[in-house]
């Protein structure tokens, strides 16, 4: 990419608004140990916590953009030993475009099914990864699927 363009993507990746605090609109769903960055259902089933990295990310624009990184996404995950039956798709967040994956990931011999949001954050890579153990049925499991498909409705 020519070096104007590249300044021109930093620009742009810098100007984008800071996403807001995540906040779990679910009812029964609290902080866990007062980390508003770790939530959990009332039974201690599901699981939501958000993750700022600084790892840069680009806002993505249209859904062909955020297809195009959901595809290299889909690849990398695929490829760790312990995550199998990787699914990726755009999620769209306002006037911009996420990336969605779902994933069973194996440690210790437990299966859990995992659904991560990455979102671009004022240019850095942010997540909110939901969690439960792959066969849970309780019904904070579509609870949280939805939020992470959807957000706030």
């Amino acid at each position: 990419m020519p070096a104007p363009l590249r300044v021109l993507g930093v620009v742009l990746a810098l100007s984008a608004p800071p996403a807001l605090a995540l906040v779990v609109p679910m009812k029964g769903w609290t902080p866990v140990g007062g980390n508003a960055s770790v939530w959990a259902d009332a039974s201690g089933a599901c699981l939501l916590r958000e993750e700022r990295h600084g790892q840069a990310l680009p806002t993505f624009r249209t859904p062909a953009s955020a297809r195009t990184f959901a595809v290299r996404l889909q690849r990398t995950l695929g490829a760790q030993k312990a995550v199998s039956g990787v699914v990726t798709q755009p999620a769209q967040r306002g006037d911009t475009w996420g990336v969605l994956a779902a994933y069973t990931h194996t440690a210790n011999g437990v299966a859990y099914r995992i659904g991560q949001l990455y979102l671009s954050d004022a240019g850095l890579l942010r997540t909110v990864t939901g969690s439960s153990a792959q066969h849970e049925a309780s019904p904070c499991v579509n609870e949280m699927r939805e939020f992470l498909r959807h957000g706030v409705r």
